[in-house]
């Protein structure tokens, strides 16, 4: 049992550190820093004055006051390649990479990006000189360091990994002061990949045991004495660990997950979908999943009681905890439970109802009000997103957005928008607000929880049974018996 709860208590794999681990360069010219996310897109989606350093406004690629707006795919691909003189920035490098898959696939993208690099470079040739290699060998490598470092998951893929030796082992081979980046680079791409697998392996555990409970209920009715309050009699504390398990399942998350779950056939790529094997969500799935184990598991604890006057304890108890989520700033949990709450099952418990003081519960449900497109919530997000960005302690700094509407967001982004000019080209104009709205999750995502681990509550929280529909329904209708027809058949039916 503690190898399951070890999902959340292994230590945070960060996947994309905003930190510069770029590689110093040995002629003495600076190498481009790395900003952080937050940084990283103006207020409008653009970052200005990007491109002054390569003008080119033909070449496949069209510019509107400095702004890239659209380009041929094989010249968006050019614009990615660093050379002497130039090194593309950081957000276009973002923006194409997490947009491009919509495309060509990553790996048929690093085949690319390394010919272009060995070519131009002339790296294949025998007699290689080594101060062409110091001038162009950190800015390629800077390039890989940030497409491993943002984008890890793509190479989970062989084929990614062998271009990726292979042009690194080309400029090591190059000139032997490279060599140690080099192996820095893979050791930590290694390192962050075996993180993931682990993690992937004790979700599946999770989900391989977690039984419905009124199986449990019916062959071992002792195993269930426990319920949250004895596990966990104060609501911060649960609030706390909950949001111990938002920030570790959504540190998880690739960015490039947004836009795989989008993925159609490419119209200028009759026969094959871009992404054949879809399955590239699965972090962000699994994510979708411990919303609605939440949800599930809070009207469970409120219809196991037998007595009403438990049942009303145990929500005023996670009214208390969703309160403590929102000044936590963890809106996803938040959600999740006013949804557990909401359940047909709960919500028809009308003497149990009677006897909870709902004012703090109707102050909640007004902030997560989904009328006029969840303005309420948008703005609390919006407040806890500035907070974030000015905090000094990672407590501050915890933006946990309601998933789902974050996933809805960027659906309807992706559908409104062509991805494809009438000419052909890529309209990128579309891909710097999607990058821009995956860039501010990202920043999100790398917040250390600042809280104590409670591994017992942890495990219960992760491993604990909950009722499926029909066995939520069934305890209901047993604690306040049907009211109408149709509640009546349907208890006659599941009993």
């Amino acid at each position: 049992s503690t190898q399951m709860a070890a999902c959340c208590l292994s230590p945070g794999c960060h996947i994309a550190s905003c930190s510069q681990k770029g590689v110093p360069s040995q002629t003495g010219e600076r190498m481009p820093q790395t900003p952080p996310f937050a940084a990283m897109f103006d207020s409008s989606g653009y970052t200005r004055n990007l491109y002054q350093s390569k003008e080119d406004n033909c070449g496949g690629l069209y510019y509107h006051e400095n702004n890239l707006l659209s380009g041929s795919l094989e010249a968006l691909i050019q614009h990615l390649v660093p050379n002497v003189d130039y090194y593309p920035d950081r957000t276009y490098i973002f923006t194409f990479l997490l947009s491009s898959r919509l495309f060509v696939h990553p790996y048929e993208l690093m085949a690319k990006v390394c010919h272009l690099c060995i070519e131009q470079q002339r790296l294949s040739e025998p007699g290689l000189d080594k101060n062409r290699i110091r001038k162009i060998a950190p800015k390629i490598l800077q390039l890989l360091t940030e497409w491993t470092e943002t984008f890890p998951y793509d190479f989970r893929d062989e084929r990614m990994m062998r271009n990726l030796k292979e042009l690194a082992q080309r400029i090591a081979s190059g000139d032997e002061m490279y060599r140690k980046n080099v192996q820095q680079l893979l050791q930590n791409l290694i390192r962050k990949l075996a993180t993931v697998s682990q993690y992937e392996e004790v979700l599946a555990k999770i989900n391989a045991t977690s039984t419905d409970r009124l199986t449990v209920l019916k062959t071992k009715p002792q195993s269930i004495q426990r319920d949250i309050i004895t596990v966990c009699n104060d609501p911060y504390a649960l609030a706390q660990q909950l949001t111990h398990i938002e920030l570790e399942r959504l540190n998880y998350i690739g960015p490039e997950e947004f836009v795989q779950a989008f993925v159609q056939k490419d119209p200028l790529d009759n026969d094959k979908s871009c992404y054949g094997d879809r399955k590239k969500t699965r972090n962000l799935e699994a994510y979708v999943e411990w919303f609605n184990r939440l949800s599930y598991l809070v009207a469970t604890e409120i219809c196991m009681p037998v007595k009403k006057k438990h049942r009303a304890r145990v929500i005023e108890y996670f009214i208390d905890v969703a309160r403590e989520c929102f000044n936590i700033g963890n809106f996803n949990s938040l959600m999740a439970i006013i949804s557990g709450m909401n359940m047909s099952p709960v919500s028809r418990l009308k003497k149990t109802w009677a006897k909870v003081k709902t004012a703090k519960f109707d102050i909640l449900e007004h902030q997560m009000d989904p009328s006029s497109n969840f303005y309420n919530y948008r703005t609390a997000l919006r407040g806890a997103a500035q907070r974030s960005l000015t905090a000094h302690s990672n407590r501050e700094k915890i933006v946990i957005p309601f998933f789902s509407l974050l996933i809805k967001d960027i659906y309807f982004l992706n559908e409104g928008c062509a991805n494809r000019l009438p000419n052909g080209h890529v309209n990128f104009e579309k891909f710097w607000e999607l990058a821009k709205q995956v860039s501010e999750f990202m920043t999100w995502k790398q917040v250390e929880c600042p809280f104590e681990r409670d591994r017992k509550i942890l495990q219960y929280l992760l491993t604990v049974p909950v009722f499926s529909d029909d066995a939520l329904y069934l305890a209901s209708y047993e604690s306040e018996s049907p009211e109408n027809h149709i509640e009546k058949d349907r208890w006659k039916t599941l009993r």
